[in-house]
């Protein structure tokens, strides 16, 4: 089955280092505010998710990464990669600190994933989700 998200190794090894330092964390991928587009990574419970939030999945275990519904909108042809590169991002993310900053790489979903996409129905949405709530 298709996922609409996953996270690089780099990425993975970022979030384990972010968890043993805080505790079990997720992402929200932002829709231009603060700093730009960037995957902003929170402890869990420091964020709060919307009804209308979408989970996307969840990456690496136990990471969820959600998006704003309307950002949902424009990306949801669209697989994500959460990856982390040198160079400072928001201070509201966690892995600031650490001297580097999770970005997203995208690429269209193929035909075959699109299919699967539509079988599978709407994304669910809320922080009840990934059991947040």
């Amino acid at each position: 089955m298709a996922e609409r998200v996953d996270c690089t190794a780099e990425a993975a090894a970022m979030i384990d280092k972010l968890v043993e330092q805080h505790g079990r964390v997720l992402f929200h991928q932002s829709g231009g505010c603060c700093d730009g587009s960037a995957p902003m990574c929170y402890q869990r419970g420091e964020f709060k998710i919307g009804a209308r939030d979408v989970l996307l999945g969840i990456i690496h275990g136990e990471t969820p990464v959600y998006i704003g519904a309307a950002q949902f909108e424009y990306w949801q042809h669209t697989r994500l990669t959460i990856d982390v590169v040198p160079g400072r991002g928001a201070g509201f993310s966690l892995e600031a600190p650490e001297g580097v900053r999770f970005l997203t790489r995208s690429r269209l979903f193929t035909d075959e994933e699109s299919i699967e996409m539509v079988i599978a129905g709407p994304p669910l949405r809320g922080p009840e989700a990934a059991g947040l709530s």
